[in-house]
This record gives C-alpha cells, structure tokens and sequence, in this order.
C-alpha cells in the first residue's frame, strides 16, 4: 500500500528519462517493492546492471509493457497527429 502524500510516477512522468530505479518501476507497474525485486531476480523485468546498482531503461519498459504499440493503434496515430 502507497502511503499518503506519497509520489505516484506514470509512465507518462518518466518517459524522457533513460533509466529509472527498480523502486520507480514499482511504483508505475503498481506493485510493491519486494514483487519488483523479485521478478529482477526472475529475470522477468527488463533491467540492466552496473556493478551492484539495477536500472530499469524506460524504453525497454515501455516496450515491455507494449506502450509503444498503444500509441500507435490511438485514433489519432502517428499520421494523424503530423497532419493536423
């Protein structure tokens, strides 16, 4: 449970950065902490390591969670949006 006055991130927050923390990645998949830690370990969220730190890079993420497809099946595609 997200304690009160806390920060909830979207995708939408994040989507310029090229990492985010496992923590981060938590918050927007809407999972706890230690769920998020332990899919790492399953090897089940995109994640790249340097030395002990873990990132998440937010395009592997997004392409994870198909965002990028979503977009681009949106009413107003790709095409749409640079026509109008």
């Amino acid at each position: 449970m997200i304690p009160l006055g806390a920060l909830v991130l979207a995708l939408a927050d994040v989507t310029e950065r090229a990492t985010i923390t496992v923590d981060e990645a938590a918050q927007i998949l809407g999972i706890g902490r230690s769920a998020a830690y332990e899919a790492v370990a399953r090897g089940q969220l995109p994640i790249r390591r340097i030395g002990r730190r873990i990132f998440v890079p937010v395009p592997a993420l997004m392409a994870w969670l198909g965002a990028n497809e979503a977009h681009a099946d949106s009413p107003a595609g790709p095409a749409d949006r640079e026509s109008a």
